[in-house]
This record gives C-alpha cells, sequence and structure tokens, in this order.
C-alpha cells in the first residue's frame, strides 16, 4: 500500500512534489532581495511571506512521501545514510522556513523591505536546501531509489543501432 502511495515503482512521487518547495523558497527569496532595492516594497515582502508558507506546506506532503521511499531502503546500507541525512536537513530547514514566516508575519503588511535577519536566514536555509538537494540527487541517480533496478537502466543504455543490425 506505502509504494502506491509514493508512486509506481520508476515514477516516485517525492521528486515531483519537492519542485513546489523549491520552487517557493527560491522565488522568495529573489522577493526578498527584490524588496530592498525598490521605492514601495511592502508587496515584494508579503508575496515572499506567502512563498514561504506554501513552501512550508509543500515540504510536509513531500516529507511525507519521502518517508515512504526511505522506510523502503535496507537497513544498514551507504543509502540509508544518506537518506537519513537528507531527511535530517529537509527537517532543519523546513522548521527555518516555519519560524522564518512567524516572525515575518508579526511585521506583516507594514511598508518595509524585508529585514536583513530575515533575508539571511532565507539564503542560509536555500544553501542548507542545496546539500540536501545534492543528496536527495544521489540516492535517485546513484543509489536508484525507488527509480529502477540495474537491469532496467542496462536495458535503457542498450545500443539500438546493434540490435537493429542483428535483426537485418
Amino acid at each position: 500500500m506505502s509504494a502506491a502511495l509514493a508512486g509506481p515503482y520508476g515514477h516516485p512521487f517525492h521528486p515531483i512534489l519537492v519542485t513546489v518547495p523549491i520552487g517557493a523558497w527560491v522565488a522568495s527569496l529573489i522577493f526578498d532581495i527584490a524588496s530592498r532595492v525598490v521605492d514601495h516594497p511592502e508587496f515584494l515582502a508579503q508575496g515572499s511571506v506567502w512563498l514561504i508558507a506554501i513552501g512550508v506546506l509543500g515540504a510536509l506532503a513531500a516529507a511525507m512521501i519521502g518517508l515512504l521511499d526511505l522506510l523502503a531502503i535496507p537497513t544498514g546500507t551507504p543509502a540509508l545514510r544518506t537518506g537519513l541525512v537528507h531527511m535530517s536537513l529537509n527537517l532543519v530547514v523546513t522548521a527555518a522556513y516555519a519560524v522564518n514566516f512567524v516572525w515575518r508575519r508579526s511585521g506583516y503588511g507594514e511598508p518595509h523591505a524585508v529585514g536583513a535577519g530575515q533575508l539571511g536566514l532565507s539564503a542560509l536555509s536555500l544553501a542548507v536546501l542545496g546539500v540536501s538537494g545534492y543528496l536527495g540527487g544521489k540516492l535517485e541517480y546513484r543509489y536508484g531509489v525507488r527509480v529502477a533496478t540495474e537491469a532496467t537502466q542496462a536495458e535503457g543504455f542498450a545500443d539500438l543501432r546493434a540490435s537493429d543490425a542483428g535483426q537485418a
């Protein structure tokens, strides 16, 4: 049942879902920076707050599905160790953005740019997310977690010209 919730083998849902928080949080940082260079920054600061909220909600959805993928990894493997670090970093990042959201809500609607501390927390959180994303890519592309067996990967790299020549 958990495999059905996590997506079909070869097409897991977790990599699709992570695009929501990544996109929202990158856009929020762009809004943060832009709020510090325009004359009327309030719309950018407010937009950033909502992008952070969308990112947190998206991260929670991705985490639930990612946990199902993690539970499918055999214990005592390098993939499981990598998965645990990946999960831990993502939880830290999500918590940091949740704190950043609450911090920003206290001054919501005021006509000022995003504060340096809030911008710094977003930038640091995004940098940690980049490290975690690297580890997620390692899980998917190096270890093939929920993506493909070695036989399936070999089939994808088979030389079609050689098989076509054998049929001629």
